[in-house]
């Protein structure tokens, strides 16, 4: 037998080299399983949290998720989703802005996307409207045109009705809707859990998709005398700056909600949806989301 380097044969070297192989790949396989499972969960400031793989719907992180707690303003992504979900919906017809819209927003101190009275504006330049300045004007408008009744209470009433019927059937348990914007009566809540399904639900369609990871947009449209202006909104959510791979989705505060963020990020192949409620300013909130995002990640 011929004999190798320190009279080891080649075929016993060969062996060795390979058995060693073998083993720093099993090592390494079992030093990430080790840090996948020892990943030190994070701490956030906000009351609740919840992450999952938009993919496979597996919660990745989770802080009283099943909590009910106002939403604020991400409520709003219910009303956009009521509104994509019209049978055949056309974008491009145009509401006129009422007096009703402008005069609600004066006395809730509300959010506001500007809108002029007598303007025109189409339905898809309410959603960009209503998702990037968080416009309780364009919620209202869009209540008002997608509710059914022949009086504008009726159909703000049958609008909030057709949000609570989509919840049911999307199975969120603990959301419940009394207002078409955020600003509720008592009765406007949702938890991490709830409003990341919703979301999750929201972004299968395209359009809300192409709105909410829009950073700013310049809308053409009608005014009353028939000429034309140009209205320009920038989106509330500085994820799309500040996060790599955000694509959005739906700012919210106020009084009860405080700080509230659903937010979604794609790296790769993996998309990761998720929700903080109640965070205590709106640094805060940022902080928090990137926090569970890159956990999320990672896992």
């Amino acid at each position: 037998m011929k004999i190798g380097i320190k009279g080891i044969s080649r075929a016993t070297a060969t062996a060795t080299v390979a058995l060693t192989a073998g083993a720093v790949i099993a090592g390494s396989a079992f030093a990430s399983t080790a840090q996948a499972a020892t990943l030190p969960t994070p701490k956030i400031t906000a009351a609740g949290g919840f992450t999952m793989n938009n993919g496979t719907s597996k919660a990745l992180f989770s802080k009283a998720a099943d909590t009910r707690r106002s939403t604020g303003s991400t409520t709003k992504i219910m009303t956009a989703n009521v509104v994509l979900a019209q049978k055949n919906l056309n974008l491009d017809s145009k509401v006129t802005v009422q007096k009703a819209y402008s005069d609600y927003i004066v006395s809730k101190g509300a959010s506001s996307a500007r809108l002029i009275v007598g303007d025109k504006v189409t339905v898809r330049q309410l959603l960009y409207g209503l998702m990037l300045p968080s416009g309780c004007d364009a919620a209202y408008a869009l209540a008002d045109k997608f509710g059914s009744g022949s009086t504008r209470a009726a159909r703000v009433k049958s609008f909030i009705g057709k949000m609570n019927a989509q919840a049911k059937s999307l199975g969120l348990k603990n959301t419940h809707f009394d207002s078409f914007d955020g600003i509720g009566n008592g009765s406007n809540y949702s938890t991490p859990r709830d409003l990341t399904k919703l979301a999750s639900n929201a972004m299968k369609n395209s359009t809300f998709r192409t709105v909410v990871k829009t950073k700013s947009t310049k809308q053409k449209v009608t005014t009353k005398s028939g000429g034309y202006r140009y209205m320009t909104w920038s989106n509330t959510n500085n994820m799309l700056s500040s996060y790599s791979g955000a694509i959005g989705i739906k700012t919210g505060s106020g009084p009860s909600a405080k700080y509230c963020l659903v937010f979604a990020a794609t790296r790769g192949s993996k998309t990761i949806v998720g929700t903080v409620l109640a965070s205590t300013n709106a640094t805060n909130r940022t902080a928090d989301m990137k926090k569970i995002m890159d956990y999320s990640f990672k896992k």
